[in-house]
């Protein structure tokens, strides 16, 4: 939700659709508004694959967030968080390290409120930061982060369907390196990102209807999203691949009705290690 007055209606209520809540929206969840479900019906009716996408960066989520966490890696800093959903990093992560810290970060007030309340019973180890990732130092200055992760030991940087959201303008590579600088060597970086390759026209809709929204974004080519790991030592395998492909498991085991291929997901997703 913008926290712009002007982007609230008579009755409190949000008048401007916000990428947090679209993508609550497509993963089925009740956290959304009208404004958010109008438009996501109408995103439905270009690119009925939406939902797919946004199902296939969930789980990409959960198997880096299980890989760093085989690595030992036991603190995760999630940007862009977005709304409460099926296996939050801290759920999953705790499937293998159960004191494991983890720090969600999110502009949206929304995201804030739902989150603290989820994180209410385990708050000495799991917080939630209220930022722009725009904002590193600002994130990484707030007590909310220091005070629950151990920045001289690695952390896994999750920016999982988040850089799509900053446009060339903004530097985004450079604004990646300005939180790569703040971690120390053996973290890992998890990237997705939406391409433009797989489906030009449709990409070039997504970006259209994603400039009304309070999260304008720019889709990317392979070159351009793998430039996000230069200087990182990227896992591979599975290198840089398509979201719902990456896995580090040698023989995964994969739900035929379940898995989602490259035409009906078209992102890109990968792990690096910070050296």
């Amino acid at each position: 939700m913008s926290t712009d007055p002007s982007a609230e209606g008579g009755h409190g209520l949000p008048t401007v659709a916000s990428a947090a809540r679209l993508y609550d929206y497509y993963l089925g969840g009740k956290n959304n508004f009208a404004v958010d479900r109008e438009l996501g019906e109408r995103i439905e009716q270009q690119i009925p694959e939406i939902r797919q996408m946004a199902r296939a960066n969930r789980r990409f989520l959960a198997r880096a967030v299980d890989y760093m966490a085989r690595q030992g890696v036991d603190q995760f800093l999630d940007i862009g968080s977005g709304l409460p959903a099926e296996d939050p990093v801290h759920e999953v992560v705790r499937r293998r390290v159960p004191e494991a810290r983890v720090v969600y970060v999110d502009h949206d007030p929304v995201v804030r409120v739902h989150a603290e309340a989820l994180l209410a019973d385990r708050a000495e180890i799991t917080g939630v930061v209220e930022a722009d990732m725009r904002d590193p130092e600002v994130i990484f200055g707030r007590p909310d982060l220091t005070g629950r992760l151990d920045l001289n030991r690695p952390v896994g940087l999750l920016l999982v369907a988040m850089l799509h959201f900053l446009q060339d303008h903004e530097d985004p590579y450079g604004l990646l390196r300005r939180y790569v600088e703040r971690l120390p060597t053996d973290s890992y970086v998890a990237i997705s990102h939406v391409e433009n390759e797989t489906a030009p026209d449709r990409a070039a809709a997504l970006e259209r209807f994603y400039a009304s929204t309070s999260s304008p974004g720019q889709t990317r080519s392979r070159a351009g999203i793998a430039r996000f790991f230069d200087g990182l030592e990227l896992v591979d395998p599975p290198g840089l691949t398509h979201v719902d492909d990456w896995t580090t498991e040698p023989s995964p085991v994969v739900d035929a009705a379940g898995y989602i291929p490259p035409e009906r997901a078209w992102g890109l997703a990968g792990v690096a290690r910070i050296p």
